[in-house]
């Protein structure tokens, strides 16, 4: 049983009658219909290896063994960029690899969304084929699918023998072309209020004035950064949707709150959304927002940048954040002035309130409620996975022992929805691109600067990343505090992926590694636990001296 995608159908059979019998097969979500299919078939052998650099000279090797071709399947994001030096090399020894990468769909690019850079093209002049495959919706776009993989694999026998780069973009549901008309297309506008900042403020206004639902929604932000929000004032007019990774605010989880308002979305619907910030880490706070076809948002950035990320863009505002909501909360302040003084109100026509101030206090509180019940809970809650107890008892010790000034890095994938849910501060996360690569170098590269540092990560994050630690300027002030669940353990939230046979070796790269031998080896101080004595040993991760690096490896496995 093959996967349902027909580009990638299309794609497994091919590389098949074109001689391709071996496949280098990285982890992913986005890539799993591609692995899966590679490993259904009989006449294809799969190589799991978790480092796509790794993977593509894995990839040349075998090439070299078979004087045949050779595919090697990443995910979307940074995955692809990480070939590049294989397929250099590939190039310029005249080898056929024949690099798969998974992308998302085209409209998503560069939207906010996760591992969404543009991966057409993006080997350049190292290969000699660059195709990205059309998800095929009639029979001529089939055709096309069809003639393009050929049109890439007999390229790989050109010149000597080449490598070539397919790109397969993987998305649900399908379209249809069977509308009669054009539509009324929305307009997006652009404001750059650097250039006349009262023009800015007067279009705040007329627009919060008409608007009965306003709401504030922060994105990734810079740990240093200088915005400030005006909490006590804006809080009882306008609710504030934010996460960890935001500027110091009462973050509240907005997974757990979306999910106890199911059934009674409407009545917490915004109809104006200023969205401000990077990346947002909630799924579900993103599809909730998708879901308010009659709201309009205005995204502020300092780059003019189109984010259509909850696709009801309507503005992008080049300006001052905080001379915006200053503006809004004076705004509220003088209509709610206004009925309830009879001196105020005399110079203002009653109709002209029909924004109705009332109904934004009301949807203010309703969130703001919603928040605060979900916050002690929280609290109060068991946590539901002994990942999640780890990450709890870290943050709750951090508190206790009076660490806060310090700076928590949270790899991505688990590591950062955990923090999501259990982080009282601002974080640091490489949400860029959402791709788990880095996450450890950034800590500490960022511990250099004398800082205390803290990184917590998972354990393919960890070890995909682990020359981070292959550095004699590092010291103490460096702590990681690494989950190891055996593999990529979010891969099994991933509805219908874990029955695929493909799952567990290739897709969530199941492993019996640890960090010991590593932390001998790179001169890291290395501590260890289980969920039994966690609570002692994170005390003891967080205060003990050292010199060198920390290192606190907590097996979760069952």
């Amino acid at each position: 049983m093959f996967c349902n995608k027909e580009n990638v159908n299309i794609l497994t059979s091919l590389l098949v009658s074109h001689g391709v019998s071996h496949a280098v097969v990285c982890p992913g979500s986005r890539n799993a219909p591609i692995v899966h299919n590679l490993n259904e078939c009989p006449g294809i052998q799969c190589h799991a290896v978790t480092d796509e650099r790794s993977a593509g000279f894995y990839a040349l090797g075998l090439v070299l063994a078979t004087r045949l071709p050779v595919a090697v399947c990443v995910t979307s994001g940074s995955a692809v960029l990480n070939v590049m030096p294989a397929v250099a090399e590939a190039y310029y020894q005249h080898l056929p690899i024949v690099v798969i990468s998974a992308d998302r769909p085209a409209a998503w690019i560069d939207q906010q969304d996760g591992q969404t850079l543009p991966q057409s093209g993006v080997l350049g002049r190292f290969v000699r084929a660059s195709v990205s495959l059309p998800e095929p919706k009639d029979e001529t776009e089939r055709w096309y699918c069809n003639r393009l993989v050929n049109e890439a694999l007999i390229a790989t026998r050109r010149y000597g023998g080449s490598p070539v780069h397919i790109n397969v973009p993987i998305s649900e549901p399908l379209f249809c072309f069977n509308t009669e008309k054009l539509p009324d297309e929305r307009v997006i506008t652009f404001l750059d209020g650097r250039k006349d900042p009262q023009a800015l403020l007067g279009e705040v206004r007329e627009k919060l004035l008409r608007s009965h639902r306003p709401m504030i929604v922060l994105g990734q932000m810079k740990l240093h950064d200088t915005f400030t929000l005006p909490y006590d004032e804006i809080y009882r007019y306008i609710p504030v949707i934010a996460e960890a990774l935001s500027v110091p605010c009462d973050a509240s989880c907005v997974d757990t709150a979306l999910a106890l308002i199911e059934n009674d979305e409407e009545a917490f619907a915004p109809d104006f959304i200023i969205y401000i910030g990077g990346m947002v880490v909630s799924k579900r706070l993103k599809q909730f927002l998708r879901r308010c076809r009659n709201a309009e948002t205005w995204v502020m950035n300092e780059d003019g940048a189109v984010t259509d990320t909850f696709m009801n863009l309507s503005k992008v505002v080049v300006g001052s954040c905080e001379d915006v909501l200053n503006c809004m909360v004076e705004i509220m302040e003088e209509r709610e002035s206004c009925l309830f003084d009879e001196d105020s109100c005399s110079c203002v026509n009653a109709s002209d309130l029909s924004d109705n101030i009332s109904e934004k206090v009301d949807f203010a509180s309703r969130w703001n409620s919603l928040l605060s019940r979900v916050s002690e809970e929280l609290l109060k809650k068991t946590p539901s996975t002994a990942q999640a107890a780890v990450v709890k008892e870290f943050e709750d010790q951090l508190y206790d022992l009076d660490r806060l000034n310090c700076t928590v890095h949270y790899a991505n994938s688990m590591a950062v929805r955990l923090a999501c849910l259990h982080a009282p501060h601002h974080i640091c996360c490489n949400r860029g691109l959402n791709g788990i690569e880095g996450s450890l170098s950034t800590a500490a590269g960022f511990s250099l600067s004398g800082e205390e540092t803290y990184c917590v990560i998972g354990d393919l994050s960890f070890f995909y990343d682990q020359n981070a630690l292959w550095n004699t300027s590092l010291n103490g002030s460096l702590r990681i505090l690494l989950l190891n669940n055996g593999g990529g353990g979010i891969f099994y939230g991933l509805k219908g992926l874990s029955e695929s046979p493909a799952c567990d070796r290739y897709i969530a790269a199941r492993h019996n590694t640890t960090a010991e031998e590593i932390c001998r080896q790179y001169g890291v101080k290395y501590l260890k636990a289980d969920i039994g004595n966690m609570k002692k040993m994170i005390s003891k991760f967080i205060t003990c001296e050292s010199e060198c690096p920390v290192l606190l490896e907590v097996n979760l496995l069952k």
